[in-house]
């Protein structure tokens, strides 16, 4: 329960140097496409004992969660920023680009998420709620501009995502993806008066 206990209390300086270090070096080492990357490596990317791992991530599990669910924060802090410097609907447009950039993870990162697929791991819930309410937030902006229709929910459109960037298995598929994304924004666009 170490894991969880540490991230309940402020950890201290070096303690949380230790815990980054171990997250960037596991991020690298999934999205290098090192599937099978072990806690002992990632350690030592890290500069840390394999101990200072354990005492910061129970499992490889726990490990593998905590940098999915970095990577989906930072996808989901975008919006706000998308939205200072574009028009709604182009912000719209750009966050299903991430979305699906986000989909193209490295071979590495999708493979360890398919060792915690049959846990029951609230990761994935948490992750379909947050970019869900993302893309909420940026139709809501889009309807409000007149330039996005407004009878398309966040959760729907991500259902819509899911299907498309589940070809992720074929060769080529980022090409396509991003082609039948454009065919989608392209519907998110169709009734209103000025589509732009």
């Amino acid at each position: 329960m170490e894991a969880v206990l540490s991230s309940s209390r402020p950890l201290r300086a070096d303690a949380r140097r230790n815990r980054e270090a171990l997250l960037t070096a596991a991020r690298e080492a999934f999205l290098s496409k090192e599937a099978d990357a072990h806690v002992e490596d990632i350690a030592r990317s890290a500069g840390v004992a394999v101990g200072t791992l354990y005492r910061h991530f129970e499992t490889r599990e726990a490990l593998i969660e905590e940098v999915y669910r970095q990577e989906v924060d930072e996808l989901c802090a975008a919006p706000a920023e998308l939205l200072d410097r574009h028009a709604p609907d182009e912000a719209l447009r750009r966050f299903l680009l991430l979305l699906v950039e986000h989909a193209a993870v490295g071979k590495g990162m999708a493979v360890a998420l398919g060792s915690i697929m049959a846990t029951d791991s609230p990761v994935f819930d948490d992750a379909r709620r947050q970019m869900a309410q993302a893309l909420d937030r940026l139709l809501d902006a889009g309807s409000v501009a007149g330039s996005i229709r407004g009878d398309v929910g966040g959760r729907t459109l991500l259902r819509a995502l899911g299907a498309i960037c589940g070809m992720h298995a074929t060769d080529g598929w980022t090409d396509e993806a991003v082609r039948i994304t454009a065919i989608l924004f392209d519907g998110l666009r169709c009734g209103v008066r000025n589509p732009g």
